[in-house]
């Protein structure tokens, strides 16, 4: 029993410790999909699709949730952001070549299609993120013209 006391303090402290060393904010200032819609020019339907469940965690700019300031949900949250702009980053479109714009829309419409995008765990807490059928045929049929151009 001594020995549980005592890793529960130092569970604590470790929790309470976290909340002070947090991880830097995905925050852009400006227009961080500009030059994405400007060359992709989605429709307001389409762009209301990526900005509701793909721009949080596929550009440079979050709107992060109030759980966010709770460590470990906030470590959480970071690698998710980090994970899906290795993947794919709207704000970074520019500085792509056109096979690799290609490539980054077929890779959308393939996660699209198979329902791993956007995440389960990100449309728990954002529900006007579940895409519907009508959506996904929307995101998907701009995708396939958008690839025409490449």
């Amino acid at each position: 029993m001594k020995i549980a006391k005592k890793i529960a303090l130092v569970l604590l402290v470790v929790l309470v410790g976290m909340q002070f060393y947090r991880p830097e904010k995905n925050v852009a200032v400006g227009d961080y999909v500009a030059a994405f819609e400007t060359e992709t020019n989605p429709s307001p339907e389409v762009k209301a699709i990526l900005n509701t469940a793909c721009y949080d965690c596929h550009s440079d700019n979050t709107e992060y949730p109030w759980y966010n300031n709770i460590a470990p949900v906030s470590y959480w949250l970071a690698d998710h952001i980090e994970d899906g702009k290795k993947h794919l980053n709207f704000s970074d479109w520019q500085n792509y070549d056109a096979k690799k714009k290609d490539h980054k829309l077929e890779e959308l419409i393939e996660e699209v299609k198979e329902g791993e995008m956007p995440l389960k765990e990100y449309t728990w807490t954002h529900g006007d993120a579940k895409l519907s059928q009508e959506q996904i045929s929307t995101l998907l049929a701009w995708a396939d013209g958008v690839r025409a151009n490449y």
